[in-house]
């Protein structure tokens, strides 16, 4: 297999990601990183390989790929048989070895760590994790523009789900419908999130009382699943009168991905329902307006929580059995991306941040209520990746 990195068309823009990670490096204080992660591969090469790549502040990217990965020889590629190999490589190419190298912590297993620790005999090793993640909270205008044409896919397959309904139906059938429509579409099947606790299939459908179910992953909205092998999302609940069906799907397209829920009902809902979902609107819009880069997230998930209350609808937002504290996170090439939308978080928004905003209401004997949109943080306010029409719709044939 012949890697297909480094292309003439693509070298500008990994060229521009690779001083994004320097700079959070330098901040950091750390000279020298070891890649290994698929995403952040991915970040750094367009693409995704077996093995490694090297980046200092004076030196790399060098893009190590073992077997089966292989590729061209160049000056910024080597292929090796295993990681050992990679000190002695880099000295013979008269680059010093760092007296401290960063590894990502967070992606991988204790075992791989200690074997990179006993190749770099030596040398001290820090977390690397952070300063990637925060170099990817910013997208470059090319990442902007692929999250673009994937909400522009994301859109054009939810604008098709009513057709994949019929009565008495159960939740998964519906999902399974809806997957068809958006590989059709051309997603690629795969939901890729951070950390290795989180599992998920092509998303969610959640409908009735499945969703005041608690999920032991951090959703905003859980689910029994159809198996407790993956207990998320759709459990074989039966579409019935009176029960709302939420949607959120796959937007993954092209490497990057979308975040985005919309929300239908079977029958009639009590006017209980619709006001938390003109909540969950009012929500979304009011931010729409007000966020501007420069405005701390706190503040974010603070405005929310003050709308909830005027509402008299707190019992019910974010959960209603186990409330959440987040409305919403970064997403990017991951699903589930720094920053997230919380009271205590420090960060502020920062423009070409992409944020995933979700504020979701559980109503007992209904299901659950609002929507997901993707933005991008622009220097007016947010900018939707995923407009569709937001009303609560009902589902019929």
């Amino acid at each position: 297999m012949i890697i297909p990195f480094l292309t003439p068309d693509l070298r500008p823009e990994l060229d521009l990601r690779v001083e994004k990670v320097r700079k959070a490096m330098q901040v950091a204080g750390l000279k020298a990183i070891l890649v290994s992660s698929t995403a952040n591969i991915l970040y750094l090469s367009g693409c995704i390989f077996r093995g490694y790549i090297f980046l200092s502040v004076e030196d790399g990217p060098l893009f190590i790929t073992i077997p089966p990965s292989v590729t061209e020889a160049s000056s910024d590629t080597v292929t090796l048989h295993k990681p050992e190999l990679i000190p002695g490589m880099l000295q013979e190419r008269g680059m010093t070895l760092p007296e401290v190298i960063g590894l990502e912590y967070n992606d991988m297993f204790y075992n791989e760590v200690e074997r990179l620790k006993g190749a770099f005999a030596g040398c001290g090793f820090s977390n690397a994790s952070p300063i990637l993640m925060e170099a990817r909270m910013i997208k470059t205008p090319y990442e902007i523009e692929k999250m673009k044409e994937d909400g522009e896919h994301h859109v054009a397959a939810y604008s098709r789900i009513e057709s994949c309904y019929w009565p008495g139906m159960t939740d998964i059938e519906l999902q399974i419908e809806v997957e068809r429509v958006l590989r059709r579409e051309g997603c690629l099947g795969y939901l890729r999130v951070a950390g290795s606790r989180m599992e998920i299939n092509m998303g969610s459908v959640i409908a009735g009382d499945n969703a005041d179910m608690p999920s032991p992953y951090d959703f905003s909205m859980g689910g029994a699943g159809a198996d407790p092998s993956l207990p998320v999302g759709a459990d074989g609940t039966e579409l019935r009168n009176g029960m709302s069906v939420m949607l959120d799907m796959n937007g993954g397209f092209n490497g990057y991905q979308t975040d985005m829920t919309r929300t239908w009902y079977v029958g009639s809902l009590p006017d209980l329902a619709f006001r938390a979902h003109d909540c969950s609107l009012k929500i979304l819009h009011e931010l729409e307006y007000e966020a501007r880069p420069g405005m701390p997230l706190s503040d974010m998930y603070r405005r929310s929580m003050e709308i909830v209350k005027s509402e008299g609808l707190e019992d019910y937002f974010m959960g209603h059995r186990n409330h959440v504290k987040f409305i919403g996170h970064g997403v990017g090439i991951q699903l589930n991306e720094q920053p997230v939308i919380m009271e205590r978080t420090k960060a502020v928004l920062t423009e070409n941040m992409t944020l995933a905003i979700e504020p979701k209401f559980v109503v007992p004997g209904v299901g659950a209520l609002g929507i997901e949109n993707t933005y991008r943080v622009g220097a007016d306010g947010l900018e939707n990746l995923t407009p569709m029409d937001e009303s609560l719709k009902e589902l019929k044939k």
